[in-house]
């Protein structure tokens, strides 16, 4: 790969850290980093089996970086939003289960990029924001789909027109978190929850992470046809076959 600007990533026994690395910047998010995560994600190999994603210092991301904001003809900004839509599609639907440590600022397009994950890790200091009303504008990066079945449409209205804050605490309460741990131990919390994730069947793996969310947007009918083609690709792999069988000799 690339040498990278505004990431790191590197892989060690089948388990890979993107590290998101503009802590002078919160960690916001600029199109050269977007396009750096694009990369990664594009050109991910067979070693992989789970990855973890954070962001250096205090905080995992502050969002869209304001500073480098351009003005754009209405298509532009589609297209800008629809450039978002597809990296954090990439990172929620690669077949790799994504694990991120989440402290300091989750906030707007950090918190779409935190949504975009399927285990979230949040330590004591992590807040929860979306701020777009304050700024006039309205999520691009995927919240109102992402964040908004976590919430439901109800609660985002109220958290994007209030402009409200929510801990570490009630965010677990609410599913935008998994887990609470510690200041300071997100990461560790994260390597662990990827190692025991990295020990399930790869394809088990694929099909939880590709499957559902797809299943999600299904009427009841096809959802429940799709589980069941999913149950026979997997529940018929050699892999689990042998998996099973140690089960169960394990058992006698």
């Amino acid at each position: 790969m690339s040498e990278f600007k505004f990431i790191q990533f590197s892989i060690n026994a089948g388990i890979g850290h993107l590290h998101l690395n503009r802590p002078q910047k919160k960690n916001a998010i600029n199109d050269a980093l977007i396009y750096e995560i694009e990369e990664v994600f594009s050109k991910l190999t067979k070693e992989l089996s789970v990855i973890v994603l954070s962001g250096e210092g205090s905080d995992f991301c502050s969002g869209l970086d304001l500073s480098e904001h351009t003005a754009r003809e209405p298509f532009e900004v589609v297209e800008h939003s629809r450039m978002w839509h597809r990296v954090f599609g990439l990172i929620n639907k690669s077949g790799i289960p994504v694990v991120s440590a989440l402290q300091g600022a989750v906030i707007g397009g950090g918190l779409e990029l935190a949504a975009s994950t399927h285990v979230r890790v949040a330590d004591e200091s992590a807040i929860f924001r979306l701020p777009e009303g304050r700024h006039g504008i309205f999520v691009g990066g995927g919240a109102s789909v992402h964040v908004g079945r976590v919430l439901g449409a109800s609660r985002m209205m109220e958290m994007m027109l209030t402009g409200r804050i929510y801990d570490a605490v009630n965010a677990e309460r609410l599913g935008l978190a998994h887990y609470v741990v510690p200041k300071g131990e997100a990461l560790a919390k994260a390597f662990e929850l990827a190692a025991s994730i990295a020990k399930n069947s790869k394809l088990a793996n694929w099909a939880m992470v590709t499957g559902l969310p797809r299943i999600d947007s299904m009427s009841m009918d096809d959802g429940l046809f799709t589980e069941s083609l999913i149950a026979g690709m997997t529940q018929t792999s050699p892999e689990v076959q042998a998996r099973i069988g140690q089960f169960l000799n394990r058992k006698k």
